[in-house]
Formats: structure tokens, C-alpha cells, sequence
């Protein structure tokens, strides 16, 4: 009797338990902070990426600095992320690593000033809007390179878009960092594929994860540094704001069910733009009003870590 009182008591704590993967937005507007429905979420942690060149763009550095500082104010920590210095398919700059060092690490004792140490050598290596995207031996370079300028801090080397070819990247990638791979702790992914095509059913995040784990011979910690439910993207995701509220429900079951590995998710992003643009996965519309995907958001993240 005493046995069966205990475990109906127990019950309740059993279902209510979180999964220990924290949860953050990620936007490129420190306008995000200030919303009541953003704060009402108590997040923790942000993201943000920034062209590697930066220094050479005033305008750049202050939104940046402003993004960091009201970051800090709240007690919000930002990973920064490393990018191209332009999204256009063919004409992204690849960096020689004497121009990384000199540039990048100028934005690393910059922000770490700030408070910053969280930070991402490249942003989705194998994309092809990034430079890096033919030269994982370079990705590498960056990523020796910066952890090198940034001694001590949390630093994510391999960050990874599901697509196909993703596994032949991961191998030429850690050939390249050769023994330095045990150093590759954090990995990130960006698996909007099998966020908003439910057929997929995971299959491209988990091949990401075993694949990190073959090349790199060890078990590095995953981050979904980038993911989300997609409103409207090109004539692949035609506007649906219903549609993208499913995803993110997808979102919160592929953190979960792989929790032994990824044990943070950064979902992009905050602010929509009523599909007028090619790519949104807003969860608010352009007016500030939220879409049915940050209700969804908000009742899933009450099983996760802020």
C-alpha cells in the first residue's frame, strides 16, 4: 500500500521533469528584448552572428554592441557567431587566416570585453552562401585559429546545415584538424530540413551526430545553433503560418529525443516579416504581434531548460 502511495506521488514530478536542453532565440534586433511577450519567456541564452569583417563596418559593430550590452543588461548570454560579409550565392570573400586573425580577433577582444565567451569559428560551414563552403580544410583553420585568439572560451569548430553532403563535409572537416579534433567539444547544426519536413523524421540530424561522433573518435556536446519552423521560404515553403506552428513542435521533439547529445537549441529567430521576404521564420509578425508558432513555442519550452 505504502509502495503504491509513493509512486502515485511520484507521478507527477516523473511528468512534469525537463528535458536538460537550454533554449534561446536567437535575432539580429536587440529591439527583441524590450517585447513583453519575449520577456514573459525568462530565456537565458541568445545568439548572434556577425561578419567576420566587421571591423571595417561601423554600422555593424554598433548594432552589435547595442545587441550584446542590452543582452548583458538582462543577464542573457550571447554566443557570437562568425559569418560571411555577404549572403549572395558566389561572391562571399573566403578569408586567409592571417585576415581572420587580424579581423576576427579583433571582434573576440572586443566582445569579450563585453562579457562574451560563447563563440562560433564559422556559421554553417557547408552552405553555399558561405566561403567556407568548398574548404573545410580552411573551416578547420578557423577554428584552431580561433581558439587559439579566444583561450578559455566555449567554442563551437564544426556548425553544420542538413543538407546532402553534410557527412562528407564532417570527414574532410576533421581530416583536416587531425589531432587538434579533440579539441572539437561543441558541434553545431542547423537542421531546418528535418524541422519542417516531418518525413524526414530526424534522419538528418541523427546522421549529422553519428557521423561527428565516427570522424571525430570522440563525443562532443551538440547545439542546434540555428533551427526553427519556417513560415515562408522560396516556392519550397509557400506562406503558412499553421504550418510553421507545426514545426516548431517538431523542433522541441528532435531536441528531445536526441537529448543525450544536443544539449542546447538557439531557435532563429524573433522577428517576422509577413512573408514579404524569401526566408522567415519570425515568431512574431512585422508588426510585433506573435504567430501561432510562438504559442506553440512557449507551451513546449515549459518541458526544457531556459
Amino acid at each position: 500500500m505504502i509502495t503504491a502511495v509513493l509512486a502515485m506521488a511520484a507521478a507527477p514530478a516523473a511528468a512534469e521533469a525537463r528535458t536538460n536542453v537550454r533554449v534561446g532565440i536567437a535575432d539580429q534586433n536587440a529591439s527583441m528584448f524590450a517585447a513583453p511577450k519575449y520577456r514573459s519567456l525568462k530565456l537565458k541564452i541568445t545568439r548572434y552572428f556577425i561578419r567576420w569583417d566587421a571591423r571595417n563596418v561601423p554600422g555593424d559593430i554598433a548594432a552589435a554592441d547595442n545587441f550584446v550590452r542590452t543582452a548583458r543588461k538582462r543577464h542573457i548570454r550571447v554566443l557570437m557567431h562568425i559569418s560571411t560579409n555577404t549572403f549572395v550565392e558566389k561572391a562571399a570573400h573566403l578569408p586567409s587566416l592571417s585576415e581572420y586573425r587580424r579581423y576576427v580577433g579583433y571582434l573576440v577582444r572586443h566582445y569579450r570585453k563585453l562579457g562574451v565567451r560563447d563563440w562560433g569559428s564559422w556559421n554553417e560551414m557547408n552552405h553555399k552562401t558561405q566561403p567556407t563552403y568548398k574548404s573545410p580544410k580552411r573551416a578547420a583553420q578557423y577554428f584552431k585559429t580561433m581558439r587559439r585568439l579566444c583561450k578559455g572560451c566555449k567554442i563551437v569548430s564544426l556548425d553544420i546545415l542538413d543538407q546532402a553532403g553534410a557527412t562528407s563535409y564532417i570527414r574532410r572537416y576533421f581530416k583536416a584538424l587531425g589531432s587538434y579534433r579533440r579539441h572539437a567539444t561543441v558541434v553545431g547544426i542547423h537542421n531546418y530540413s528535418d524541422t519542417n519536413r516531418l518525413s524526414h523524421h530526424g534522419r538528418g540530424t541523427k546522421a549529422i551526430i553519428r557521423a561527428v561522433k565516427r570522424y571525430s573518435h570522440r563525443h562532443p556536446q551538440f547545439w542546434l545553433t540555428e533551427t526553427g519552423g519556417v513560415a515562408k521560404f522560396g516556392r519550397s515553403f509557400p506562406c503558412s503560418e499553421k504550418r510553421q506552428a507545426r514545426a516548431v513542435s517538431n523542433m522541441f521533439n528532435l531536441a528531445r529525443s536526441n537529448r543525450r547529445d544536443i544539449k542546447r537549441l538557439y531557435v532563429y529567430n524573433w522577428t517576422g516579416s509577413d512573408c514579404t521576404t524569401r526566408f522567415d521564420t519570425g515568431l512574431t509578425r512585422a508588426n510585433g504581434k506573435v504567430r501561432p508558432a510562438y504559442s506553440r513555442f512557449k507551451s513546449r519550452l515549459r518541458g526544457f531548460r531556459r
